[in-house]
Formats: C-alpha cells, sequence, structure tokens
C-alpha cells in the first residue's frame, strides 16, 4: 500500500530540514576531519530524541564532536568525567541550606547538577557504579529528577551523548543490556583513514583556530524533532522492521539455524521502535517524506549492535554482532511491494 500524497507543507519542512542538515555538517567539517557516518548518525538520533552511546578508543574527537553540535545548536553543553567515587546527587543536583536574606532564616534550596543541560556528554559512563548509571538512565526517560521527594523538569530538548572505551575494561561497570536498551543508537567511532590523519595533523599543530555559527536554537529543533515524526511509514516497511528484529531471536520460528548458534539473546520491540524512527530521520535529511528499506537497513547497525547478546561460540570465532547484521540482513527478504518495484525499474 503506497504512502498518501504529501502537502506542499510537509514538502517544505523536509527541504528545510535537509538544508538545515547540510549547513550543520558543513560546519561540523571545520572542526570535525572525517567521521561523516559518525555525525550522520549522531544527528538522526538527536532530530529523533534519542540518546546515543559513543563508543571508541581515546583520541577520536568524541567530545569535541558532542562539544561542536551542541554550539552549532546553540544547546547549553554540560561534560561529565565519570569516575568511580561518583554519586547520584553529584549529577542530579542537592538540596542545600542557605540563608533567606528576606527572613534572615536558614532554608533548603535546590542547586542542579550538571544534568540540567540541554546537551550532556557522559565520558567513560561504564567507570561509575550502577546507582549513578541508573540516575542517569532515568533522567534519559523521564526527563526530570527527583531530589527531596521533589521533581525538577531538566530543559528541553534533552540529549545524553555517553561514551565507552572499548580496550580498557579494568576497574568498570558494564551497562547491562536491559540499561544500553535506552540509547536509540550505539555509535561505533572508527580511526581515521590517512589522508583523514594527516588533515587532523595539520589542522591542530598550528594556532588557527576554526569558529563555528550556531544554525539552530532549542525551539527550532523541537519543531525540527515534531516533522521527523509526521514522516509516513508504509505497512510494508513496518512488516520488514519486524521481520528484522525478529530474526534476532534465537528461539523464535522460522529464524536461520546459525542465529540460536551465535546469539544468546535478541532484540526487543523498543528496536523496532527506534529503527523505523532512525529511517524516518534519515530518510527526511536526505530530503524524503518516506522510508524505503535501504534507511531501515543503513540504521540496522546502531540500533541492533547493542541490543544483540553474542554466545560463546560467536565469541570464540571472532563474529561480532555487526556481522551477524550484516548476514541477517542478507537474510530477511525485501518486502513483496519493494521487491516488485525494483524489478520493475
Amino acid at each position: 500500500m503506497p504512502p498518501p500524497a504529501s502537502t506542499p507543507s510537509e514538502l517544505l519542512a523536509v527541504k528545510e530540514l535537509a538544508a538545515t542538515y547540510e549547513r550543520m555538517t558543513d560546519q561540523i567539517g571545520k572542526v570535525i576531519v572525517g567521521q561523516k557516518e559518525v555525525v550522520e548518525q549522531l544527528l538522526m538520533a538527536l532530530f529523533s530524541r534519542g540518546h546515543c552511546l559513543l563508543v571508541g578508543v581515546p583520541g577520536l574527537a568524541k567530545t569535541l564532536l558532542v562539544s561542536t553540535v551542541s554550539r552549532i545548536m546553540h544547546l547549553s553543553f554540560k561534560r561529565i568525567q565519570f569516575t568511580p567515587d561518583l554519586m547520584p546527587s553529584d549529577i542530579t543536583g542537592t538540596d542545600i541550606l542557605q540563608d533567606d536574606p528576606e527572613t534572615g532564616r536558614r532554608k533548603f534550596s535546590f542547586l542542579p547538577g550538571p544534568l540540567f543541560a540541554n546537551m550532556v556528554l557522559a565520558d567513560e559512563i561504564n567507570r561509575t557504579p550502577p546507582k549513578t548509571q541508573a540516575a542517569l538512565l532515568e533522567a534519559m526517560q523521564e526527563h526530570h529528577v527527583t531530589a527531596g521527594g521533589t521533581t525538577y523538569a531538566l530543559p528541553e530538548p534533552f540529549f545524553v551523548l555517553a561514551t565507552q572505551n572499548p580496550i580498557e575494561q579494568e576497574g568498570t561497570y558494564p551497562l547491562p543490556e536491559a540499561q544500553q536498551d535506552r540509547f536509540m543508537f550505539n555509535i561505533k567511532v572508527e580511526y581515521p583513514s590517512r589522508t583523514e590523519e594527516i588533515q587532523i595533523m595539520k589542522a591542530t599543530t598550528t594556532n588557527a583556530k576554526p569558529e563555528v555559527v550556531p544554525i539552530l536554537e532549542g525551539a527550532q529543533i523541537m519543531r525540527l524533532q515534531e516533522v521527523v515524526r509526521q514522516v509516513v511509514v508504509a505497512d510494508h516497511i513496518f512488516a520488514y522492521v519486524a521481520d528484522l528484529v525478529r530474526a534476532t531471536r534465537p528461539k523464535e520460528q522460522g529464524v536461520p539455524k546459525w542465529v540460536p548458534d551465535l546469539v544468546a539473546w535478541g532484540a526487543g520491540p523498543r528496536a523496532c521502535q527506534y529503527l523505523i524512527l532512525g529511517g524516518k530521520s534519515r530518510a527526511i535529511l536526505h530530503g524524503r517524506l518516506h522510508v524505503t528499506t535501504e534507511d531501515i537497513r543503513e540504521v540496522a547497525y546502531p540500533v541492533l549492535r547493542h541490543r544483540l547478546m553474542t554466545t560463546f561460540n560467536a565469541d570464540a570465532e571472532g563474529i561480532s554482532t555487526d556481522d551477524i547484521i550484516e548476514k541477517l540482513i542478507e537474510f530477511v527478504p525485501l518486502p513483496h511491494d519493494e521487491a516488485v518495484s525494483k524489478l520493475r525499474r
């Protein structure tokens, strides 16, 4: 069933967001060399109201990327360095006793923590104890914090971007799978190419400091988030997403024989929701008001890679979740409607 025709106002909104995306990538390119896929995935998550987990070795400009995006979006930005001694109140805020100059009496006043910002970088989230991790994840889900029995709303829009170091696991508190599921995307930050590395050396070893121009403000971002939600998805795309996610579950009927051997636990319904939202966001950033299976396949990697638990066999053979996702994409057939339309071209 084809999606309904788009209205002129919807098409105008799509063109506006696609143009904004190009301007943003141009500005980010002044500071960040390469990493185009990382930038695209980060912006897709932001426009989908999702949080991100950035995984990469130290020195790949993860912090610089997030702070640059916050400047371009004219958003308040806070960075929290997670350590083993960090307490929940250190990030949410706490009540402190202060003198009231009007009455001369003492009263408790709430001192907001670093979570009270539009964009929060949770650096090395796996270095802090589970209680503090839980406080952060509750704020991500509810967009508010509670202190002294009082609830305080966090500023909107509100994004959390957490980083993990994949190579140094000693003294860490790995995020449980249920908590990782709260993140829309798991974005893998890879090493730059040789050409990009030379560009980085040239750009960072002089006194030149690139200036970026703010492009969006909070109210505009929230309006564009509404535009993303309005993107129409055809029934065959919903069916394709359901088939793809259900194929990750070892006990599901009809899955490939190799899935139970490689996957201990598959993705849940939240993966379906984020695949659709990611597909909508990618479509609109590329100037389209309809989602294709190509959009779904592109966002499948950041959506699913932290939602699949591999077996001992997979680990022993060096098979990663990305390898499994690639095999699943090859296994799950295209929807009938789209396969027929491709044959007719």
